[in-house]
């Protein structure tokens, strides 16, 4: 019987290849869980409204806050420069929904003032958000 004067070089598990897909399984469900959840952009309280219906269609959200500061976005627009700042986006370019939600404490006159400006927009639908199945 001859034995091998070198011995053996031990058995190792290599864990580089599984931390790889660890990472990438993690990175995944990261990214898809960002994209589930819906962003409403800015903190605002909605008035609730039994009625509510969800709206599926390409819309541009204009906020206004409890302090009746107008955002396009989440960017801060003052009130002359809220139409110029719909149309850069581009999204309206032949009729489209621009959702407005403002804060139940704000003045009913500030959102009216803000509706009024957005109707000049042509081919434009508006909506109010609010929250769903409260009365």
């Amino acid at each position: 019987m001859h034995l091998p004067e070198d011995p053996e070089t031990p058995l190792q598990i290599n864990i580089v290849p599984m931390i790889d897909v660890v990472f990438a399984v993690l990175a995944f469900f990261i990214i898809s869980s960002l994209l589930l959840t819906r962003n409403q952009g800015l903190p605002v309280v909605l008035p609730g409204a039994e009625t509510a219906e969800t709206q599926t269609q390409r819309q541009v959200v204009v906020t206004v806050n409890a302090s009746g500061e107008i955002f396009v976005g989440e960017r801060a627009v003052a009130d002359e420069q809220l139409l110029e700042a719909i149309q850069t986006l581009g999204t309206l370019s032949d009729g489209g929904l621009v959702v407005i939600r403002a804060d139940q404490s704000v003045n009913y006159g500030r959102v009216v003032a803000v509706m009024d400006q957005l109707r000049t927009l042509p081919g434009v639908q508006l909506a109010i958000a609010t929250e769903g199945g409260q009365p």
